[in-house]
């Protein structure tokens, strides 16, 4: 049973890869050489920094994530997963995903990621036609995908595949057939993602476009649509599971959960030394809200060795939220789920309720215009309003005229 209030998950970065993807603006950093030893050390010392604020938490996650995680020595993923549950009490049922390339070295080394306490394996296959895998500056072909599917079908229980639409040029006729290959060989988790092209990348500096955007909503209807037809629910936006198979890493980031960032760039939101749990104070709020606190760690990999080696973690900003921030963030997250926004909760871990954030008109006026559905403590967005989330998160939570 999930305890939101004092449950934690894990993400640990590991930021180089083999090469840039031109599409790609998450920190990773290309190196011929990886000091091990060095960053397993490092490692190891900024998780037991964080561990020692968040003593007496539950561990129902741990996140692999890149960069290429892959390219890790399984000894050092070993050496994480005993650490972490050293730190904490790690569920029975505790997920652990990390993420992988389909190239042919990395598959010889699923087994050892499995035998280190891997049961999750989230693949970036991205596409099985080759001209699109050279597009994305994907180092394997269509070929090694699918031998990269089947062997982590063979070596892992629970598998997820990552693609990408919406590319130049890509029809629907040709998706749906890629799509029912993809079916043909799936695990029980599909992360669909359209193709967006954010700033810093190689893609836009070079000016790339992806699909126009009626294609991509046609294309995104048709994901849907097929997935839907093959058990695949959409449980958010862009990822669809098999009933029981959702990733309870990432619900936590969009439920408001607690989780510890550690490695260069990432990112966490913890509640230090409460063990989250809230008193409720007069009507429904909090009498005083627990600290919730955004971390960041330094980007750069080299220096963050370096603060780590000096401090014993490498955090470049930390600060604590206030309720309202709290709040927005549980909303923006929140309604990507097609579960939708538990107000309850919101109410729980902000001490605000939905109504101290948004003016009722707006919720009445999205939900006459179909876009929001708001029942039972629950606010949902609608498939129309899904593809118009961004519209429509910005008009729930812009200021009120003269404020």
């Amino acid at each position: 049973m999930t305890d939101i209030k004092n449950d934690i998950a894990l993400y640990i970065h590991w930021p180089f890869c083999e090469r840039k993807c031109p599409y790609c603006d998450f920190n990773s950093h290309v190196s011929d050489t990886v000091d091990q030893a060095h960053w397993r050390d490092a490692l190891l010392s900024e998780l037991a920094h964080f561990a020692a604020e968040t003593q007496g938490r539950r561990l129902t996650s741990v996140f692999f994530g890149g960069g290429t995680p892959s390219l890790m020595a399984p000894a050092t993923v070993a050496a994480l997963l005993d650490a972490a549950a050293d730190h904490w009490q790690a569920a029975t049922d505790l997920e652990v995903t990390l993420e992988a390339n389909p190239s042919s070295a990395e598959q010889g080394r699923f087994a050892d990621y499995r035998h280190a306490g891997v049961n999750r394996l989230s693949i970036g296959v991205q596409s099985l036609r080759d001209e699109p895998l050279a597009f994305l500056g994907r180092v394997h072909d269509a070929a090694q995908a699918r031998a990269a599917m089947k062997v982590a079908k063979a070596v892992f229980e629970r598998v997820s595949f990552d693609l990408i639409y919406a590319r130049p040029h890509q029809s629907v006729a040709d998706w749906q057939v890629e799509l029912g290959e993809v079916l043909a060989m799936s695990g029980d988790h599909l992360s669909v993602y359209q193709l967006t092209i954010e700033p810093g990348t190689a893609f836009f500096r070079e000016g790339v476009a992806g699909a126009d955007e009626d294609r991509a909503v046609e294309l995104f209807e048709a994901t849907q649509e097929i997935l839907e037809a093959a058990g695949f629910l959409a449980y958010e936006i862009s990822n669809h599971a098999r009933p029981g198979a959702e990733s309870r890493h990432n619900l936590t980031y969009w439920r408001g959960g607690d989780y510890v960032g550690i490695g260069p760039g990432a990112h966490g939101r913890i509640t230090p030394g409460a063990h989250g749990r809230i008193t409720p104070g007069a009507h429904g709020r909090l009498a005083s809200p627990t600290t919730f606190e955004a971390t960041h760690q330094i980007h750069d990999p080299a220096r963050w060795l370096e603060l780590v080696g000096e401090h014993g973690h490498g955090t470049a900003k930390r600060r604590q939220l206030s309720p309202t921030e709290r709040a927005e963030e549980m909303i923006m997250t929140g309604l990507r789920l097609t579960e939708g926004l538990d107000t309850k909760a919101l109410a729980a871990l902000s001490g605000l309720s939905f109504d101290d954030l948004v003016e009722p008109g707006r919720l009445r006026e999205l939900t006459a215009g179909g876009f929001l559905d708001a029942a039972a403590g629950r606010i949902t967005a609608t498939a129309e309003g899904r593809l118009r989330l961004n519209a429509i998160l910005a008009r729930l939570l812009a200021p009120e005229a003269g404020a």
